[in-house]
């Protein structure tokens, strides 16, 4: 009587190229995602530009509504204390014209416009949202509805006034200054930092100060503010020029980023 022996079980081998197939498949995945973000030097430095642009543009319009007075070098001034953040865009509009271009300059400035827009917006709603009842009594010592509503909604004004002149001047300092890096040929940065901010601070002052403050304002009182804000945004776009160098060199040598080249 033969017996058969007993077969040994067969080893399943047809899945392991499939699941080496896959392995690699999944790591070759995984590098290509962890590729796609990371952000390079200039990517990075685009972003926190852009960030301080949005901040500076959105908070100068918030406060805009509050004027000031004094005196500089004994020049007598009337403005805005929007003026506190907006000298911060001027030379964030020069550092993207130098390093990124006209393109991504415009780029920028729609990105500054609709951020500007969203503010409005949230402002707009907030103001209009009931406000609670317990803030109408007589010993409440918070935020009550009226000074909320002449705070913000009295800015709203100002915002309107900001958006319709910043686009305008945004395009004629971009315009400018590309002009005049491409006649110089990428010398005299301080012509064309000072020039374009010249230029488009003209068209920026006579258009805000016109749609926020006429009808509130008497027409000497209105010239007044134009003169002089005018003549203190001139001061200041000389006193950034050394700003400008600085960031010129820190992004040059530090960050290794080249200008970019005038179209």
């Amino acid at each position: 009587m033969s017996t058969k022996s007993a077969a040994a079980p067969p080893t399943i081998l047809h899945n392991v190229p499939n699941a080496q197939a896959d392995s690699r498949h999944f790591a070759l995945h995984c590098k290509r995602a962890s590729t796609m973000i990371t952000l390079t030097v200039q990517q990075k430095l685009l972003l926190f530009l852009t960030a301080i642009f949005c901040t500076c543009l959105t908070v100068g319009d918030l406060i805009g509504g509050k004027l000031v007075s004094g005196d500089v070098l004994g020049f007598p001034f009337t403005t805005t204390v929007g003026m506190i953040p907006f000298p911060v865009t001027f030379l964030l509009t020069d550092v993207l014209n130098e390093f990124y271009g006209k393109k991504t300059a415009r780029y920028v400035t729609w990105v500054a416009f609709f951020m500007a827009l969203l503010a409005f917006g949230l402002v707009y709603v907030a103001a209009r949202v009931p406000i609670a009842e317990l803030t109408k009594q007589p010993d409440w010592q918070g935020v009550q509805d009226a000074a909320f509503q002449n705070v913000f909604l009295g800015s709203l004004r100002m915002i309107a006034a900001s958006l319709s002149a910043y686009l305008v001047s945004q395009f004629v300092d971009i315009f400018v200054f590309n002009a005049l890096k491409k006649q110089t040929q990428g010398r005299l940065l301080w012509l064309r930092a000072t020039g374009s901010t010249a230029v488009s601070q003209a068209v920026d002052t006579v258009t805000i100060t016109l749609v926020a403050w006429w009808g509130l304002l008497s027409p000497s009182e209105i010239g007044h503010v134009i003169v002089s804000a005018y003549g203190l945004k001139l001061l200041i776009a000389v006193g950034l020029t050394p700003l400008v160098y600085v960031s010129h060199s820190f992004i040059e040598r530090m960050l290794g980023i080249a200008p970019a080249r005038a179209h």
